[in-house]
């Protein structure tokens, strides 16, 4: 039996090396993520969190795959604030990088233990992806969804 997923492809007009660099740098991230803190130093085996504004531990993960700036694979990923997600297991997101002409071909793939994590990640990443896209292009983020994701973590 298959586990739930969730695939999402967007284009955006990059460089490999901009687009790797704005997937992993915190003050970029912290952008495009509605003001999330995502502490990670990118390398193989370490620790991954995503932290509200105001300290409280969002999502856990760890790095388990890093080979900029093609691919990158977080595992052991488990929502910490959502007790009914947080019993449903563990998910893997693997984003994949590649050149597509003047653009980048953005892939992430999310698949997880349980049906209401991917729910969650099916409406949090396109929003994530979108404001990601402006903001390369553009310098500015198309949404702020802050207020949803206070709504999810109060909830």
């Amino acid at each position: 039996m298959s586990k739930p997923q969730f695939v999402y492809t967007t284009y955006i007009r990059t460089t490999p090396e901009k687009l790797w660099t704005a997937l992993t740098d915190r003050d970029f991230m912290r952008q495009y993520w509605f003001g999330m803190d995502i502490e990670c130093d990118w390398t193989v085996g370490s620790p991954w969190a995503i932290k509200f504004e105001d300290g409280r531990i969002a999502d856990t993960g760890k790095i388990l795959e890093a080979d900029p700036p093609r691919r990158l694979v977080i595992g052991n990923w488990q929502n910490q604030f959502r007790p009914e997600m947080k019993a449903e297991g563990f998910s893997t997101c693997t984003m994949e990088l590649e050149p597509a002409g003047q653009a980048v071909k953005l892939t992430v793939t999310h698949v997880a233990d349980g049906q209401q994590f991917i729910n969650s990640v099916s409406s949090g990443w396109p929003r994530i992806l979108s404001n990601l896209k402006s903001l390369l292009e553009t310098g500015t983020v198309l949404t702020d969804a802050k207020a949803d994701l206070e709504v999810g973590a109060k909830a």
